[in-house]
């Protein structure tokens, strides 16, 4: 079971409140991804649809981040394998909406 943090704009446009827990396997039992995560995510939750990634070439959107076990993984490959306490439920996958300005 995977937990995951949405930011409070997706959580809203959800209609959860609290982590999404989602029941995410890899192909032949492979390794835990953020791209398995975000088309379980996704699936589950098709508003979300176009919102964390673009719908066409699915790279993440610009003011997206993600976060596992305190360690920015937004400029990682999607089909890195996420650290082993996130794929064990142990610790959350975070998405955040990053801000900008000065």
């Amino acid at each position: 079971m995977i937990r995951v943090v949405l930011p409070a704009h997706l959580k809203t446009l959800a209609k959860v409140t609290g982590e999404v827990r989602l029941e995410v396997t890899g192909p032949q039992a492979g390794p835990v991804t953020q791209r398995l995560v975000l088309d379980a995510l996704e699936a589950r939750y098709p508003m979300l649809l176009g919102t964390i990634r673009d719908r066409h070439s699915g790279k993440r959107r610009a003011f997206v981040r993600f976060y596992a076990c305190e360690e920015d993984l937004s400029n990682s490959s999607p089909d890195t394998p996420l650290p082993e306490r996130v794929a064990s439920g142990a610790e959350p996958y975070i998405i955040l909406g990053a801000m900008a300005g000065g």
